[in-house]
């Protein structure tokens, strides 16, 4: 293994195995100088911005095509636009997830950054250049639509950035009356506000705006829907590998937890 002398280490990376390390990464945020973070940079930036890049493209090939663009076109643009504005202009708030705090910075994550997340989360803005499924929607079908976009936005944001708060300031007066528990570990847990509600609320608002973009393509085509069922799964698989460094890190105050906030996606269901 070659890292950098006094390089922060991921401990998934750490396996053993050469080529499982290579894929999770063993180098937590591999930087150039003292300031540019190549792992935060991949993440925000290259595919992100690409994302937008094809989407604008796929509204500017419809356009050609038919003369005009499409509602399921400009709400596809629309809701992803404002998906990936938040994500830049909420930049901070990335450093307390996952991905920056856990994961190492390999295979991975860069492949996922520079091409997985470009490339086939511009799937349905692609599918409707010549597809048009507009014929499919009454206004009724895009207003809702546009709802579930939007009430999804609300959940997510409001959530990831009360628990923005908290972490950076318990005390502040954003987050100051909510309820918590103390661990052993000295750390306080939310168990009020959207975190009372279920442990993977964001998760959840998260999720019903990706079905939001694959309704805009119709009906006509399971592949539209790819996103939405493969983000199922790594939502699932992402609350359950924290579920289980959480039963690790806070020890017999995890139950403890849960006991307060027992749902993990959806209030009283899940």
């Amino acid at each position: 293994k070659v890292v950098c002398k006094g390089a922060l280490l991921a401990l998934g990376g750490d396996s053993g195995n050469p080529v499982y390390d290579f894929f999770i990464g063993r180098e937590l945020n591999p930087r150039t100088g003292k300031t540019f973070d190549w792992k935060e940079f991949c993440e925000l930036r290259p595919g992100l911005i690409g994302w937008m890049v094809l989407n604008i493209g796929c509204a500017m090939k419809q356009y050609e095509l038919l003369g005009y663009v499409t509602y399921p076109m400009i709400f596809i643009n629309l809701f992803q636009g404002i998906y990936v504005w938040d994500a830049l202009y909420q930049e901070r708030a990335i450093l307390t997830t996952m991905d920056i705090t856990t994961d190492g910075f390999g295979w991975m994550l860069c492949f996922g950054d520079l091409a997985w997340v470009p490339f086939s989360y511009s799937l349905q803005a692609r599918y409707i250049v010549e597809n048009d499924s507009s014929d499919q929607m009454s206004t009724a079908v895009l207003a809702g639509i546009f709802t579930l976009n939007f009430v999804g936005y609300y959940i997510f944001r409001s959530a990831n950035s009360q628990k923005d708060a908290f972490r950076r300031d318990p005390n502040s007066e954003e987050v100051a009356h909510l309820k918590t528990i103390t661990t052993k570990t000295g750390r306080k847990l939310l168990v009020s506000g959207w975190w009372g509600l279920a442990r993977k609320i964001n998760y959840t608002g998260d999720w019903l705006m990706g079905l939001a973009w694959c309704s805009c393509t119709g009906h006509g085509c399971i592949v539209t829907y790819f996103y939405s069922i493969y983000f199922f799964i790594l939502l699932v698989h992402r609350a359950y590998r924290d579920n289980h460094a959480c039963a690790h890190k806070y020890g017999d105050d995890w139950p403890r937890y849960k006991a307060h906030v027992p749902y993990v996606f959806v209030p009283g269901v899940i």
